[in-house]
């Protein structure tokens, strides 16, 4: 009987300027013997990818979704050059104001990480929200962009 250990977490900025919030999990599971190589790879990757599932849901409070990749190319118009303004204002819960600040630098170089991740590239990600620069995303349009590359947009 083989184990196999798999664990993933995830650090994201937090509300608050230099913070940060941490997710982690991670699952033990026993395998049979005699599996070949590359079953046994299949198992290794099937139980990684449900531990990050897992953290990803629990960090968008969301089901899991099978892969990033697969919500990127089955949404429509996500990324193309047709841009889309929309973006609403959002809700502080801490003080009851609304408001649309600008994107923190931490957020921006999170969504370029999910961008070169994805192969989505700024220019494309600026053209979707009509802005001359990511500097100039508000702090809603980069949280939808980043929900959106992470395959947990509504």
């Amino acid at each position: 009987m083989l184990k196999l250990n798999a664990s993933y977490s995830k650090k994201v900025p937090a509300d608050s300027q230099y913070s940060s919030q941490s997710f982690h999990a991670s699952v033990e599971v026993e395998l049979p013997d005699g599996l070949t190589q590359d079953q046994l790879n299949a198992k290794i990757h099937e139980t990684f990818d449900l531990v990050r599932a897992s953290v990803e849901a629990e960090l968008h409070e969301s089901a899991p979704q099978q892969t990033v990749q697969n919500n990127l190319t089955s949404q429509p118009g996500l990324y193309d050059a047709t841009p889309q303004n929309a973006s609403k204002p959002t809700y502080n819960k801490k003080n009851g104001t609304t408001s649309d600040a600008p994107a923190s630098p931490k957020q921006i170089k999170y969504l370029l990480d999910l961008a070169k991740q994805y192969g989505v590239s700024p220019d494309q990600i600026k053209n979707k929200f009509n802005v001359p620069s990511l500097e100039s995303l508000s702090k809603t349009q980069c949280s939808r962009a980043i929900d959106e590359l992470s395959g947990k947009a509504a």
